[in-house]
């Protein structure tokens, strides 16, 4: 049951627990407990609304920071992201395979200030080793949802 309603919750977290309920066959307080269950246990850590900010009049930059580091003796990987995730532009940061240790995702008002918060802030933390900024110019989707409108096929049928 566990499952079927974090898929549904994911999906749309505003559905109603009686049609939630009517959906896996229980009872409304058995969804409303098994939520309430899965908050207290961190299954569940928040309810977010997805905004299309590029719909808005509100300046909105993107980045996705690759950030190298040395991890520190005996601490790891975890109190180089606190420090990261800690800042209030972070949106998230994660611990990766491959060539680059952590993403960060950082929310800013320009380029220039998302620029100066990685040189000033990010990079001169002391396990840092590197970072590669990359800019996001267009989300077409974000979160499952496709963001923009689907454009019609303006192709014209050309026949023998």
């Amino acid at each position: 049951m566990r499952e079927k309603i974090l898929e549904s919750i994911e999906k749309n977290a505003r559905i109603d627990l009686k049609d939630l309920a009517v959906m896996l066959g229980v009872s409304e307080a058995e969804v409303a407990n098994e939520i309430a269950d899965m908050e207290k246990e961190k299954i569940i850590c928040g309810y977010h609304t997805l905004i299309n900010w590029d719909g808005t009049n509100e300046d909105k930059v993107t980045a996705l920071i690759e950030v190298q580091v040395t991890p520190q003796r005996g601490l790891g990987f975890d109190k180089i992201a606190e420090r990261m995730y800690n800042y209030s532009e972070v949106r998230a940061v994660y611990l990766m395979s491959g060539g680059f240790d952590f993403t960060v995702i950082l929310e800013g008002k320009s380029m220039k200030e998302v620029a100066q918060f990685v040189t000033e802030r990010l990079a001169p933390l002391e396990a840092i080793r590197g970072t590669a900024t990359h800019f996001i110019l267009k989300k077409y989707k974000d979160h499952g949802t496709v963001l923009v409108k689907n454009s019609q096929d303006e192709r014209m049928l050309v026949t023998p």
